[in-house]
């Protein structure tokens, strides 16, 4: 990123999200609640009866449901990634990718909760929570957002002194 003044207002849009996506990923694995009765019994049926698109949410109760403790953790390991990652601004376009498709999923098990045969805005408008996130993270992947405040910058730099004395002959 060219501009020092848009790296820095970036990284501190990065870390922020990092945050949210530690609570987030915290309350999920901290507690069984959620992976045993909330995600299964709040969510899981939720998006199965009225919000997922059709064939995600034959997915959703063929394999996720059946095995919904393990895909409750592996949710919230998830959303821990991506929050360490954002905030120490380590790996972040792995996390960007990881946050992608977590927002892709998302975006597919709640799509029809507006209800079929609405306007086509109350759709993006009830998908509000999702893709102005998955929006952040092509913008986090693309422009390298760990460069700045972060250890991806720390190692890309490390990086380039360790070959640039190799190629000194130190």
């Amino acid at each position: 990123m060219h501009n020092h003044t848009s790296a820095k207002t970036l990284a501190a849009v990065r870390i922020a999200t990092g945050v949210f996506f530690l609570f987030f990923g915290e309350y999920k694995l901290a507690d069984s609640v959620f992976a045993r009765i909330a995600f299964p019994q709040q969510w899981l049926h939720e998006f199965i009866s009225q919000g997922a698109v059709g064939f995600y949410a034959r997915f959703l109760q063929s394999v996720v449901l059946p095995h919904h403790v393990f895909f409750g953790y592996a949710v919230g390991a998830a959303e821990a990634f991506i929050g360490i990652s954002l905030v120490l601004g380590l790996w972040v376009r792995a996390a960007s990718v990881l946050g992608v498709l977590h927002m892709i999923n998302l975006v597919l098990a709640t799509w029809w909760e507006p209800g079929h045969n609405v306007p086509a805005w109350r759709y993006l408008g009830a998908e509000l929570d999702h893709l102005p996130l998955l929006f952040l993270f092509l913008i986090f992947f693309t422009a390298g957002a760990g460069r700045t405040w972060g250890m991806d910058g720390v190692l890309e730099r490390h990086k380039k002194s360790v070959l640039d004395s190799l190629a000194r002959g130190e």
